[in-house]
């Protein structure tokens, strides 16, 4: 036991059981302030301070029973208690406490008044800043409870003090600096008063200080080595720098069974296993002492593996396989085993071709090729590599093919949707590779020109006019090298919709000319029919039944026909969008004349354009100006002149698209303003009406004209380049043409010609239709938008409109019952998508009212706002608060959104760069997450993007914040640290806190969701408990809430501990596991860690040296690495290096992957199908099997094989498995069969279910109707011709009828019979 026992680094004894643990405690700091400096005791005040928060009520106690308790008027952070001149009945034990949220603190240290004319009796204790091994600093610190005191510190055996300060405080700080054995010993401390150095004070309880460790650490090999097989011989031997010392050997995983005393042999001993066994691998350290069993530091832990077979090792090649030439590469090999050399071998090769020896396996190891060529490629693999003699079996390994080319390899092209172009859409080509890129190229092979750039590889391709179709192939370059470029991938055609049919298209075409032959023998029946029967006698229910069976079928015919040809009566409607429209106005440096010299501006609201062209008279090139990085360009015209004169407008030009005409802008003379634009919505009766007056040029005035009138109706002044005159109510009086001028803003005034007239007509309207979108109306470009029209009335169509024109309309609604409904779709919405949208809906006489418009706007083309709240983000129920969105230029409009509701809150038009929203009487509805946006309105609603969200709570206390540490609150000595406290409430400060110190850490006005503290170079100075709270810097009663408690660690300081697992490293889900944490000093706390987590997982305080962290009913989520530390409890928080990390799987065997084909599982002509194999688990390595073939097709660390189709040996069944690489033995469960299969023509890609069940319906229907048809011809009457001698009528045609209805056995087939029937001359109406 007591060979354990000197094992310990630092013991500090107290000889007073009662004295105080080292550990910081969260108590108050009781002394003592006297205005009799000479006689303190003559008059005594007693102050208590919390240490780290404000209080409302402070509790003073003598003899462990209540004197006082005060109640300041506010919070404060400390009080004053007086107790006035000392007499017997005041001498005693003294300590205070404060009141926290959910009662009173610990109570601060114990302050012992004597009697009168004594000091109070100082408290003592010690602090280490590191270890405190020989060489290392440690601090005892006196506690004298009054000010200006000198402190003196006393040795046993000195008479004189060994040290003496004269601090500021109530407290001293004695450093001993490089510790040494001369430094144990039994210390006290003593305080006088300045003034009179004849008055001490009483001792201080004595403090003991043991030094231990004092010999240096010895070495511990292996011979022959530290991996043989069992049944064969090992020696250790342990080496220290002392003569005549003992020795001991211990096993870390059983440390009571397994240790071991040896004699010296002069400086060294040697341990023997003659017999080994597979029980005997494990951990071995060792360590020597005197014969006063003082020791030695331990030993480096030395791995044993008794193994019969090397675990397998596993070569990864990095970056890729597939490297250029003259580049650098590195090919790791890894295993399970550290401690052993690696050798790298190359197939045709006998000698290795590198080594890494046995100090440098410490997991991540590689050997390194560099400026390879041609001749370093070819297949690589790597063995263990042992220096001495053993029997141990080598275990299997993998092997890499690495591929030395001049250039990357080349990529592949697809199209997607199809290859083929529809009517209206476009196509996105998809240049994909395997590992990272830094840039995709688009080439056209009709086009030399042509290259477009990508960075995710996709390029957008239209077919307007025809100008999409070709061939295509596609390149890129990686960052290694960014001035190569790749292979050009295999050719990709795309061709027209009329070039190519698809089986839409014949199905199409075969229904309209089934219609068509439907509809003319209908008619020639008819035709038929109405010749051939006006003497035709026939029996009145076979024509009825024939007539009504063959409309049947021509009805349902026809339905069918419908359902094919439109599908859906209740379809979405595509909104095909043009170009965007440019915006055209004027400028000039003459605001008085302005022909002086004037320039035109056209701008569009894409990002994408790439040109501007100016046109005037509708004919003639002006010219062509490059779009700048504001997507505007500048046609100057100088001085009018006639020549001048014209209707000019502008279009924009992208890749393969041009724009709308911009409105006209119409310049009529040489000293005349630009003729105005006047427009308006549709009149309402009852309602307001604006009408707009666009006057093409800043700072003119503006007159509204009405017919009959000669004075303007309306004026306006300098408002910008339009303005808008608002009728407050329409009336029939208020019907009439108007029209505007405008006018230079000083006088004389300079006048435009007048507008075109615009007719004002209250016409009777329906009720204006509910409109929407189905999710959000601010949306990101790229995004799909629904557009909802409807109304109660019947059989209406629909026009959609944006900015007042027509973009979209719907036929008559005549599938639904009740009321009608539109959809109108965008698929991907474009930055010039944006606008005012509204709908109407119409019958074949009377409109409906305009809708309400909806504001689409289309985020991220300008910098995104900053959205605060005034006073603060944390309101109390039923008072207001501000919003305040903060954005970058001015004239925008801003809009508000709360997460969760489909249309923003509040919008709000400013001249200036911010908008105020004001959220009144907030209640529990008004909690959530704000943003907002800010918007043009006049280039398509182009928008910024969303602003950071900004939490609102609504509530009467603040939430409790986290505080973490990054990269971790276990940290080495120097180290730096920040820690973290981070909280849902922006735009709030916070304090930090640290256990045992009166001052705090505040960083104020943080502008995001977290606070950070950084902490610099590490020291013992920064070790301890911290905690951290909002501090709002707006008034505001609403409580305050601390955070968790955070420990911080510092590790570095003691002899690192062993972490094992039990019952190994890799279980299945529900079983329980053990790790073991095995310390080399007793009375310890051990901290279990887990890689990428900020906090310990768990701590333990055994009484032994080995903490066990049980794990029950483990998951996924337990798997990782896992590492463990130490620390003393007679120096909490100064902890051990980590243990060696230990790497934990939960699985029982790993699951199957899935495997899937991409673009599809058909192969094209030309084209490779990449097969994707995913798994569930990281570190894995993919390989790929195809039926009929005995070794595996390929490796792959991505999970990516890329399959060709050469000969047809692509095609068959393919399945796919992975290995961990960590354990290569351990495979998975191959995933389910995927076939590939050839190329079967462009058949019906496209054809749908739905189609094929018409087209099969329409088979049935037209075979059933020419059976009916010639079941009813058989049955057709014979017909007979009689000449009429008596009366000269015409002949008629009799009927005789081929089935006999009179008696059984007459017979009507004779003559004689048939004239004695009675006939029926029948007229057959048609």
């Amino acid at each position: 036991m007591m060979l354990r026992t000197f094992t310990l680094l630092l013991l500090c004894i107290w000889l007073n059981p009662g004295m105080t643990s080292l550990a910081v405690e969260s108590q108050p700091e009781l002394w003592i302030e006297s205005n009799y400096p000479q006689a303190p005791w003559e008059n005594i005040t007693l102050w208590c301070k919390s240490p780290s928060r404000v209080s409302s009520k402070f509790l003073l106690l003598k003899d462990n029973s209540q004197m006082t308790w005060i109640r300041p008027p506010y919070k404060t952070f400390q009080v004053s208690f007086f107790i006035g001149a000392l007499t017997e009945s005041n001498t005693g034990l003294y300590r205070c406490c404060y009141w926290k949220e959910k009662g009173w603190s610990k109570p601060s240290k114990i302050l012992e008044l004597e009697a009168p004319g004594q000091l109070p009796k100082p408290i003592f204790w010690i602090q280490a800043e590191t270890p405190p091994l020989p060489g290392c600093n440690v601090n005892i610190f006196c506690h004298g409870w009054l000010q200006d005191l000198v402190f003196m510190l006393f040795k046993e055996g000195y008479t004189e003090p060994v040290d003496y300060q004269v601090p500021t405080g109530t407290m001293a700080i004695f450093s001993i600096d490089n510790l040494a054995p001369e430094n144990e010993g039994v210390y006290i401390c003593r305080t006088h008063i300045q003034m009179l150095p004849t008055l001490w004070s009483e001792p201080s309880n004595p403090l003991k200080l043991v030094v231990a460790g004092l010999y240096p650490k010895p070495t511990l090999t292996a011979h022959p080595g530290p991996i043989l097989a069992p049944g064969e011989s090992l020696s250790l031997r342990c080496q220290g720098p002392i003569y005549g010392m003992t020795f001991a050997l211990m096993r870390l995983e059983d440390l009571k069974k397994s240790f071991y005393h040896k004699k010296p042999i002069k400086n060294e001993a040697y341990f023997y296993f003659q017999d080994l066994k597979i029980q005997d691998t494990g951990h071995y350290l060792c360590f020597y002492y005197d014969g006063s069993y003082r020791g030695s530091l331990l030993s480096d832990i030395l791995k044993i593996w008794v193994t019969d077979t090397f675990p397998k090792t596993w070569l990864l090649v990095q970056p890729s396989p597939v490297i250029q030439m003259g580049q650098n590469v590195s090919l790791r090999c890894g295993g399970l085993m550290d401690g052993v050399g690696l050798a790298l071998y190359k197939k045709g090769e006998e000698k290795p071709l590198q080594f890494l020896d046995a100090s440098s396996n410490t997991g991540n190891n590689s050997f390194f090729l560099k400026n390879v060529t041609y001749r370093d490629a070819g297949i690589y693999s790597c063995h263990y590599y042992l220096t001495w003699k053993t029997s141990i079996k080598m275990a299997t390994y993998n092997t890499v093919e690495l591929m030395v080319v001049d250039k990357p390899p080349k990529p592949s092209l697809s199209a997607w949707p199809s290859s083929v172009f529809k009517v209206g859409k476009t196509i996105t080509l998809q240049c994909r590779v395997s590992h990272p890129v830094l840039e995709f190229s688009l080439e056209w092979e009709e086009r030399t020109t042509f290259q477009k750039f990508s960075v995710d590889g996709d390029f957008l391709i239209t077919d307007i006019e025809g100008q999409g179709t070709g061939t295509y192939s596609c390149s890129y370059r990686i960052e290694a090298h960014p001035n190569t470029w790749s292979h050009r991938s295999k050719p990709l055609k795309l061709v027209g919709p009329a070039g190519f049919l698809t089986w839409n298209s014949i199905l199409n075409e075969a229904v309209r000319v089934s219609l068509t032959m439907q509809l003319a023998s209908l008619l020639l029946l008819v035709v038929w029919i109405r010749w051939k029967c006006r003497r035709l006698r026939l029996r009145e229910a076979w024509l009825l039944g024939t007539a009504q069976g063959v409309a049947m079928l021509f009805i349902l015919m026809a339905l069918l026909c419908c359902g094919l040809c439109n599908g859906a009566l209740t379809e979405e409607i595509e909104i095909v969008m043009p170009t965007p429209k440019p915006e055209l106005w004027a400028e000039t440096n003459f605001p008085l004349a302005p022909w002086k010299n004037l320039t035109l501006w056209c701008r569009s609201p894409s990002g994408s354009t790439k040109e501007f062209v100016l046109l005037k008279d509708g004919t003639g090139w002006i010219a062509t100006r490059p779009a700048s990085e504001q997507v505007r360009a500048a046609f100057p015209l100088g001085a009018l002149t006639h020549s001048h004169t014209g209707s000019y407008h502008c279009h924009s030009w992208e890749e393969m698209a041009v724009s709308e005409p911009s409105e006209a802008l119409e310049l009529v003379g040489t000293d005349i303003l630009p003729k105005p634009v006047i427009s308006a919505s549709l009149p309402i009766r009852g309602q307001e009406l604006q009408i707009r007056c666009k006057g093409w040029l800043e700072g003119l005035g503006f007159a509204l004209y009405k017919k009959g009138e000669q004075e303007p109706v309306q004026q306006l002044g300098a408002v910008g380049r339009e303005a808008f005159f608002t009728i407050q109510r329409m009336e029939d009086k208020d019907e009439g043409n108007y029209s505007c001028r405008t006018h230079t803003e000083m006088q004389p005034f300079k006048w435009s010609e007048p507008s075109e007239p615009l007719e004002l007509v209250i016409k009777e309207m329906y009720p204006k239709p509910f409109f929407k979108t189905w999710a959000s109306p601010v949306v990101t470009p790229g995004s799909r938008v629904t557009f909802n029209c409807s109304t109660s009335h019947e059989h209406m169509s629909f026009i959609l409109y944006k900015d007042g024109n027509e973009i979209a309309s719907s036929d008559l609604a005549w599938g639904n019952p009740g009321g009608s409904t539109a959809h109108f779709l965008i698929i991907s919405v474009g930055i010039g998508d944006g606008g005012n949208y509204s709908c109407r809906y119409y019958d074949f006489s009377i409109w409906s009212e305009p809708s309400n418009p909806v504001e689409l706007v289309v985020t991220e083309f300008y910098p995104k706002p900053t959205l605060l709240a005034q006073p603060g983000p944390v309101v109390l129920p039923g008072k207001n608060v501000t919003l305040r969105c903060q954005g970058i230029f001015q004239g925008m409009r801003f809009a508000l959104l709360q997460e969760g509701t489909h249309t923003p809150l509040q919008f709000q038009s400013t001249s200036g760069t911010s908008a105020d929203f004001l959220l009144h009487t907030v209640g529990a509805q008004d909690f959530g997450n704000y943003s907002c946006v800010y918007y043009e309105t006049t280039m398509s609603n182009r928008g910024s993007s969303l602003s950071t969200p900004l939490m609102i709570w609504v509530t009467d206390t603040f939430p409790r914040p986290w505080l973490s540490a990054e990269p971790s609150s276990v940290v080495t000595m120097g180290q730096n640290v920040t820690l973290w406290c981070q909280g849902p409430v922006r735009g709030v400060g916070y304090i930090l806190h640290k256990e045992g110190e009166a001052t705090s850490m505040q960083l104020w006005g943080s502008t995001s969701n977290e606070g950070a503290f950084p902490i610099i170079n590490i020291s013992g100075a920064s070790i301890g408990r911290y905690s951290c709270c909002y501090h709002p810097d707006w008034m505001s009663p609403i409580k305050i809430q601390p955070s968790n408690t955070l420990e911080l660690i510092v590790t570095g300081l003691l002899p690192k501990p062993s972490l094992l697992v039990q019952p190994g490293p890799m279980v299945a889900p529900g079983e329980n596991v053990t790790l073991q944490c095995q310390g080399e000093l007793p009375d310890s706390t051990f901290v279990l860690l887990k890689e990428g987590t900020r906090q310990p997982l768990e701590q333990q305080r055994p009484s032994g040296y080995r903490a066990d962290f049980w794990m029950p009913v483990v998951r996924d989520q337990d798997s990782g690495v896992y590492s463990c530390v130490y620390y003393l409890d007679s120096a909490p928080l100064v902890a051990s290096n980590h243990s060696n990390s230990l790497e934990i799987w939960v699985t029982d065997k790993p699951p199957k992957p899935s495997l899937s084909a991409w673009p599809s599982t058909i192969f094209k002509l030309g084209k490779d199908i990449t097969l994707q194999c995913r798994g569930p688990l990281p570190g894995v390595e993919f390989v790929l099997e195809h039926d009929g073939e005995e070794a595996p097709q390929q490796f792959s660390e991505d999970g990516d094989f890329v399959i060709d189709n050469l000969e047809g040996k692509g095609i068959g069944n393919y399945s796919c498995s992975y290995r961990l690489q960590a354990y290569p033995d351990i495979w998975s469960e191959p995933s389910d069969t995927l076939e590939l299969v050839g190329a079967a023509g462009p058949v019906a890609q496209e054809c749908t279910v739905g189609n094929i069940v018409r087209s099969t319906l329409i088979v049935v229907v037209v075979v059933a109707l020419g059976i009916v048809l010639a079941v009813e011809w058989k049955k057709w009457p014979r017909l007979r011709t009689r000449g009429s001698e008596t009366d000269g009528r015409d002949q008629t045609v009799v009927l005789e009828e081929c089935n006999q209805e009179g008696e059984p056995g007459t017979t009507t087939n004779s003559p004689s019979s048939a004239s004695q029937e009675v006939s029926v001359e029948l007229t057959v109406p048609i």
